[in-house]
C-alpha cells in the first residue's frame, strides 16, 4: 500500500480513537455540553476528509473493503461541513457511538494486513 494511503488510514484510526474518548464521556455529557457536540462534528469532519484523501490516493482500497462504510463517513463530513444548520445531534451520536467503532476496527485490520506502520 502506498505510504500516503497508509497515512490516511492511520489518520482515520486516530480520529476514531478521539471519537471513542468523546463517547466515553457518555450520552448525558453529549446532550448537555455544546462543546462535546462541536468536538463530535470536528471528528466526523476530519474522518470524512481522511476518507476523501484515501479515495483520491487509492480508490481501489475503498472498493476492496466494502466492510467499511466509506460513503457514510464522507456523508457525515458533508453534513457537518455544509449543512451545519441542519445537524441532528442524535444521528451524530449514533454515528460516533455505534457505526464509527466498527469502521475504525476494520480500518485497523486493513492496516495490519499491510504490515506495521513505518
Amino acid at each position: 500500500m502506498d505510504e500516503r494511503a497508509r497515512q490516511a488510514l492511520a489518520d482515520l484510526v486516530v480520529f476514531g480513537e478521539q471519537a471513542s474518548r468523546l463517547v466515553a464521556r457518555g450520552k448525558e455529557a453529549w446532550d448537555t455540553d455544546e462543546v462535546n457536540r462541536l468536538a463530535g462534528e470536528a471528528i466526523l469532519h476530519k474522518a470524512g476528509e481522511a476518507v476523501s484523501r484515501l479515495e483520491r490516493i487509492d480508490p481501489d482500497i475503498l472498493n476492496a473493503h466494502p466492510e467499511v462504510n466509506w460513503r457514510g463517513i464522507k456523508g457525515a463530513r458533508n453534513i457537518v461541513a455544509h449543512r451545519y444548520h441542519a445537524v441532528d445531534y442524535a444521528i451524530l451520536w449514533n454515528a460516533l457511538s455505534d457505526r464509527l467503532p466498527h469502521d475504525i476496527a476494520a480500518a485497523r485490520s486493513i492496516l495490519a494486513q499491510d504490515g506495521p506502520l513505518v
